[in-house]
Formats: structure tokens, sequence, C-alpha cells
């Protein structure tokens, strides 16, 4: 994202331009990507978008999908469980209604070089983790260290142009840069985990358990039941609970996540009040599933609530690794076979706008024929990238909802056709001759109904499409392993991409398991205009790459784009409040608390240490 040119270039001496840093630098209480004032001055009392005399108590229940077999929220071996990461701290935390800025949380100052080449955090002397252990630089060291060396794979990516950690004294780290144009990177350090070097010292990181983690955050687990629920505890003398970035956070004491393995008997549940909030992902649902006393009275609350992020992109992904996916013409095919608007239309109650875009909902996205300084960007890539990048803007197929997609299938036929593909017997065959079946990897149930529409598409084509569903643990491990064909995937964005840009479309996170280079892409170009975004040095010039980059991304069809929606669509138990300002960035729900006069939807039973749903078979 993220380069003012320093004195490098006119003092000629790196030594020169290093003094110079270090002497113009200054440390402050927040960062942001581009040296602009933060929203929240020095003296900032408390967020806009909290209720900073909010009252503390109760229990805030949830419900969480499939299951969980880990409390390392950090490695990529097992299913984390849901909330984990609220009991450690960061060095720094971003505020929820600015693009990107952080402000200090561990670290009570941040310094950073001009030419942003290295960022130092100054560690708060009362920070301490909950067994009372003073949090110090080398834990920052020992996390850094750690998370490159044993953490997921996403880590080496985000962290890959440090050249240097160093704990220059108990309450001092520095972090040195390989390079001084990377503007994302400090504020990607101030999202780094404060992990205990005292505790981890005496296990194995890498593996993943069930047994309770020593952390330093607001709250702390409580119990677990394998697979089936969770339970955290506010922690009461939590070191950071006075901060101003702290006030009107963390008010519930209790926060207990359920496990079920289907999302239709959550819901059922939600509404029987056994438990309190319920983000719905389903526009048939949301449009008919709610007729019930409860709604009507108004006991249980429905609300849309706007999202001012970007949609980012969520489609059917073709995993590039497999050989029936290579031809572009193949993918083209494929993606002319979704009738979004009879899906939208007969499954989704008209909820849905189609995707057409990798930064759908934001100014990032591209639209009309590319600008003269996108082009600037993209011609140095001609002849690498495709021509229809520069003739034409990239749109979905439209269809007139009817269910007949003749002209599209026609089209369809004529690609597979050129590349090399026929029909036998009925059955479509590749250019190998071999026929064509597909096999769709899927986790959650009420998606099926959505995929059948699309599987008798391509069925009409001789094109088998096999559904196979697999529980989450099996979905996990085998989307890690790249063991699929396509998949339902989702490429999330912020309002400043930058540096998880690798993750998602860099040659060099295709091979690492557990990447998010689902796509499987390998492309020196789309690596080119990756490493141009992180590196652009204004607002401006950011939105131009992101945008250049869409194009070509867009052109590949390494998706199906599916659809999106602008708002956060919650359900909640009128027992709950929350503040009168919602972040535009998040639904802030770390904010909500418990009506101290109300009722909740049911009366709890009486819990034992371990509050968890009784072992009576399945959800």
């Amino acid at each position: 994202m993220m380069p003012t040119r320093t004195l490098r270039q006119l003092a000629g001496g790196l030594l020169l331009a290093g003094l110079s840093g270090l002497a113009l630098a200054a440390p402050q209480h927040a960062l942001t990507l581009y040296d602009e004032a933060p929203k929240y001055p020095a003296t900032f009392k408390h967020f806009d978008y909290v209720n900073p005399d909010a009252p503390k108590g109760g229990t805030f229940r949830q419900a969480g999908f499939g299951g969980f077999d880990s409390l390392n929220p950090f490695i990529n071996k097992g299913v984390p469980a849901d909330d984990v990461g609220l009991i450690y701290d960061t060095l720094a935390r971003q505020s929820l209604d600015e693009p990107f800025t952080e402000y200090g949380l561990v670290a009570g100052k941040i310094e950073k070089a001009p030419d942003n080449s290295w960022v130092r955090f100054y560690i708060r002397p009362k920070a301490r983790f909950h067994d009372g252990h003073p949090m110090r630089a080398e834990d920052v060291v020992f996390s850094f260290q750690t998370l490159i060396k044993n953490g997921a794979p996403l880590y080496r990516a985000y962290y890959a142009d440090v050249a240097e950690v160093v704990a220059e004294d108990p309450l001092r780290v520095l972090f040195k840069f390989k390079h001084s144009n990377n503007r994302e990177l400090p504020l990607i350090l101030g999202q780094l985990p404060v992990l205990p070097r005292h505790w981890y010292e005496q296990r194995d990181f890498a593996k993943g358990n069930l047994e309770i983690p020593l952390g330093s955050g607001p709250y702390k687990v409580a119990s677990v039941q394998a697979g089936r629920s969770v339970r955290y505890e506010r922690v009461k003398d939590y070191w950071a609970k006075d901060l101003p970035i702290n006030r009107g956070y963390y008010n519930f004491d209790y926060l207990t996540t359920d496990y079920y393995r289907d999302n239709t008997v959550a819901l059922e549940a939600l509404k029987s009040g056994n438990f309190d909030y319920w983000l719905e992902t389903s526009a048939k649902n949301w449009a008919t599933a709610y007729d019930t006393p409860a709604v009507r009275e108004k006991r249980l609350q429905r609300e849309q609530i706007p999202n001012g992020n970007p949609t980012g992109m969520q489609g059917f992904v073709f995993n590039l690794r497999k050989p029936v996916f290579q031809d572009v013409r193949v993918r083209e095919a494929l993606s002319l076979l979704l009738d979004f608007e009879w899906t939208n239309k007969q499954l989704f109650n008209g909820a849905y706008t189609r995707t057409g875009s990798y930064f759908e909902n934001s100014e990032m996205a591209a639209r009309d024929l590319p600008s003269a300084q996108e082009l600037k960007i993209l011609e140095p890539l001609r002849g690498q990238i495709p021509e229809k990048v520069f003739t034409e803007a990239f749109k979905n197929p439209v269809t007139d909802a009817s269910g007949m997609i003749r002209n599209q299938q026609r089209r369809a036929y004529q690609l597979l056709q050129e590349a090399g593909w026929s029909i036998k017997d009925d059955k479509m065959v590749d250019a190998q001759g071999k026929p064509v079946s597909i096999e769709f990897l899927l986790a959650q149930t009420e998606f099926e109904r959505v995929l059948l529409p699309y599987k008798r598409n391509l069925s009409d084509l001789g094109i088998e499409l096999v559904i196979r569903r697999v529980d989450v643990s099996q979905y996990i491990n085998r989307l890690r392993s790249r063991d699929f064909d396509m998949i339902v995937g989702g490429f999330a964005q912020s309002s400043s991409p930058g540096n998880e840009q690798r993750e998602y479309w860099q040659s060099s996170s295709a091979d690492n398991p557990g990447s998010r280079n689902y796509i499987g892409l390998r492309d020196p170009a789309i690596d080119s205009l990756v490493e141009s975004l992180i590196n652009a040095d204004s607002r401006q010039n950011l939105i131009d790459h992101a945008r250049a980059l869409d194009r070509v991304l867009l052109w590949g069809f390494y998706v199906v784009p599916n659809w999106h929606i602008k708002t956060w669509r919650v359900a909640y138990w009128d027992h709950i409040g929350h503040p009168a300002v919602t972040p535009k960035y998040d639904l802030g729900t770390t904010t909500w608390w418990l009506k101290p006069d109300a009722k909740p939807a049911v009366t709890p039973a009486p819990q034992a240490d371990d509050p968890a749903t009784p072992d009576n078979g399945e959800h």
C-alpha cells in the first residue's frame, strides 16, 4: 500500500539516510497509512462508536458452525475456536471508523522512519500477561520469530519485508525493513499479537491442542468442550481496561459459543432463545424465516446495519492446479453457465447484486475503460495479460431471469470447442478425450440449493458437477492441501489493500499450505501488479494500482463471480444493547452490552463450572 523519496538519493549514502530518518522520527500515539493526521488526537477519551458508560456484566451467547479442535489460531493445524483472538493483545489496534489507522495498545508510543525503513514500538510499562508476568520487548521478538517459523504461511508473506527485529531494551523493540517503500508494513506489525515467551518456551507452539493458553487480552478461556462449546471470562484486572482505546469495549462478563453442524438448526435455536445474536447470511431466511411472535413483538430484533467495507469477491473458485482449468476459454465458458438473475429472483428474493469486481463496493473497483494512469501501469505488461484489459470493460453476462440461458450455453460450447473439448455419447470430453467431471467441495448444507441450478446448466452441456459435502474439519484439511476442483471462496478486502494481496494472488503463496491463494495463481504479471500496489505512494496511486490489478484478475476468469449485499443483516434479542453509532467498517459487537433491567429470552439453566451445552447428541 503504502514512498516518499528520502535523502537516500540526494545524500548518496545509506548511513546518511538512516541518520536522517532517525533524526526526523518522533514517537506518536497512532499510525496512518499516508502520514495524514489520525481522526483521534493523543488526548482522546474514547472512540465515537462506543458507549463509554456501557454497563458491564452478563453473558453474550453466540452460535458457531461445525466445531473446533484447537485453541491456537496462529498455526496451520486444526480448527481454532471462535473468538480465541480476544485473549491476546496486539502492539496496536485499528479503529473501526477510519480506513486504516492504528492506535497504540501494548505499545504506548510508535515511532517510524519518514521513509518507512523501520518502526519502533515503545512497550507500556504496565502491560502484563494474565499470570502477572510483564510484557516486554523480548516477548515481541519471540512472537515475531515464532510466527515466522511455526505460524501459518500468511505470517511469512505478511512479514516478508522485515529484515531484522531487535529488542533495544526491555521496553523498546525495533523492526528494520529490507526496503523503504512499503507504507503498510509498520501498521501490519502493529497487528502483531504479543505471545508469552516464558509460557511457550515450555511447549511446542506448532502443535494444535486444547490446552488453555496464557494470554494478555480482555478475556481468558474459562472452559471448553471439544468441538461443542467454548466459554470466555472477562479479565477483571485486565491491565489495559482503562485505556481510551478500550473504553466502552468488552462489556460482557462472559462470552459463550455453542457449535451447530447445521445453520438451519442454529437459526431455530436463536428463535427459541438459546443464544442472543445471529448474523444472517441467507437472503431467503431473512425474507421468510423470521415470521415468529418474538419478531412481531420486537423481542427478537432484526436490523440491517450499513457495511462501509469493500465487499471484495466471493465466487466459485477454480483450482488452476487441476489440468481441467488451465485454459482460460474453459474458465470463461464455465462462468457463462451461472444464471445469476434467475438465482437472485427465485432463491434470494432479489436481495443481492452481482459482484463485478475484486474490490466491489469501493472506489478501487475497475469500471469502464482504463484511465490514463491505469494504462501507464498496464502498458509495460502488454502481451503478458489479456488484450481485452485494454479494450473492454469487464461485465458479467445478464439473463432475463427466465431460467433459459441458450445464448450463454451456445457461447460456452463454442469456447469449449475452441479449447479442444467435444461431446461424445452425450458427455463432454476434454482435449485428451477424457469425460469431464468436476467436484465442487462444500461444507454448508444450505449452499447446495444454490449449486443445483448451476449443476443443471453444466449438465445440459454434458459436464458432470459432483457436489461433495464434507464436515468442517475435512473441508479445512482439503482446502489446505489443495484437494479440490472448485469451492465457494472469498477474497475479503479492506479500504487500504496491501501486503495481504501477496497471500491471495502471488506465485510465492501458491504452494504454501493454508495460504489464501486458493486459485493457484502463478503469473509474473500479476506478481508485478501486486508489488506495485503494495508500494503505492499515495491514495490515488493505490486506487489506480488496485483497478489495474482488478482488470487483470477479472479477465483471467479465475472465479465465477457471485453476489453481495451492502449491509449486515443481524438478529438479536432485545436484552442486548448496542451503541447508537455503528462503526463504518465493522459490526462492533465487542462494544455491545447486556441491558441491566432487561429479561433474557429464556432463563438459563443453572451452570456448573463448565457451562457448555449438555452432551445430548448432535445440535
